[in-house]
């Protein structure tokens, strides 16, 4: 690896209403193909200055909706660093350290003397914002970091390898997200190294690129629970909103259809005790939202790595009891309402109905606790995003359960 590399260019400085930072605004509130549809009429170097502007791993995607073709244009009339750079993100999964990579502009060699790199640095910082000059061996193997403090310091004619700072931390770019904040959460620097399994610099990370990216991951979690996809912005055209949005519509009418059959089964019983329709939302609404508690408490321990392997039983059972305990409290205060209504219509079950409230609210929690805890742990065991759809998943579950429990034991107690 040569001792230093100079050749990325840094976006032309412009003024708030220049055409270039326009265009960089409306990309930033749109989704990859809306922000590509919008580039496309543009020409190469100006789609290059564009990219350049957003977060490595947002560009990437961009660029990879254009055709081939053009994407091949685009890459060869950006600086040879930065395309490069791009070809090496695409090459790693989603949510990986790798799609977030910028190319290292301050690398050095060991043996240049602190005047030699100072001079070299004076080059680089016109071009791009230096935060830490990077040492390595001629196979491209990461030595130590330069921090400015030191060569500020240190003599004229010290080798670089003096004042270096050896052995640094770096992260590897197969790395997810959420691996890496864990592994930085006490390391707050500006910027960090990502090198391969075999120590080689292969690109740089920004402290603030890895936590705006994962800020998003996390604005996007609410939507992925109802099947929104995180692509989906306000710009979005309806026709690609309901492209989205509409297979999951389909998929939550059918499960729905699931809690009405077991409605149904027992429309003899509601017939017969017309009050129960009263308290069948009821129900449903308190068992959801327990569930709903269980589920955000669930997913915030899956994002901050809260939840370690071997831990999920611990994390069911808790969501067992807490619904045990909520279901009681809650299912008095229901009972009791049941219990005020059937007297006032003179209802020979009144009190048997209260007892059916009563059981069915606690058993109601009790699952619906258990399944906020258990669908995001059985969709990642899958392999799939924990938030994806879960909600959609957690209210099939909840209203099956409450209703036809609730449903049953008036069916069994009250004859």
């Amino acid at each position: 690896m040569p001792e230093t590399h100079a050749s990325m260019t840094r976006t032309p400085a412009s003024g708030d209403d220049s055409p270039i930072t326009r265009l960089h605004a409306e990309v930033l509130q749109r989704g990859p193909y809306e922000a590509y549809q919008l580039l496309e009429p543009e020409p190469d170097e100006v789609v290059v200055q564009v990219l350049a502007m957003q977060i490595p791993t947002v560009a990437v995607e961009i660029l990879w909706e254009f055709p081939e073709e053009r994407r091949r244009r685009i890459l060869e009339t950006a600086p040879p660093e930065r395309g490069g750079q791009w070809v090496r993100n695409h090459a790693y999964p989603e949510d990986t350290v790798g799609r977030l990579m910028e190319h290292p502009l301050a690398i050095f060699g060991p043996d240049l003397t602190v005047k030699q790199t100072v001079n070299r640095l004076r080059e680089l910082v016109r071009k791009a914002f230096i935060t830490y000059g990077f040492v390595t061996d001629p196979g491209g193997r990461l030595l130590g970091i330069l921090v400015f403090r030191e060569l500020l310091f240190a003599d004229d004619d010290r080798r670089i390898r003096e004042v270096m700072l050896p052995n640094p931390f770096f992260l590897r770019p197969e790395m997810s997200l959420l691996d890496a904040m864990r592994e930085v959460l006490k390391r707050h620097y500006p910027v960090y190294p990502v090198c391969d399994t075999d120590g080689r610099l292969v690109g740089i990370i920004r402290g603030q690129t890895l936590f705006e990216q994962q800020a998003l991951e996390l604005s996007a979690q609410p939507g992925s629970m109802v099947g929104v996809e995180k692509e989906e912005r306000l710009v979005t055209p309806w026709w690609r909103s309901l492209k989205f949005r509409h297979p999951w519509l389909q998929l939550n009418l059918l499960t729905a259809f699931l809690a009405a059959a077991v409605v149904g089964t027992f429309q003899s019983t509601i017939d017969r005790l017309v009050i129960l329709a009263v308290f069948l939302p009821v129900l449903a609404g308190q068992s959801g939202n327990t569930g709903c508690q269980a589920l955000a408490v669930t997913l915030r321990g899956l994002t901050l790595g809260e939840l370690r392997i071997g831990k999920g039983k611990v994390l069911v059972l808790k969501e067992a009891f807490l619904g045990l305990l909520n279901g009681a409290l809650v299912g008095m205060t229901a009972g009791a309402g049941m219990l005020v209504v059937a007297v006032a219509q003179q209802n020979p079950h009144a009190v048997i109905l209260g007892i059916v409230v009563l059981l069915a609210m606690i058993g109601s929690c009790v699952v619906s606790g258990v399944c906020g805890a258990v669908v995001p742990l059985t969709l990642q065991r899958l392999g799939a995003d924990p938030a994806t759809a879960s909600s959609i998943f957690l209210t099939t579950a909840t209203d099956v359960v409450s209703m036809g429990l609730f449903l049953a034991l008036a069916t069994w107690l009250v004859r």
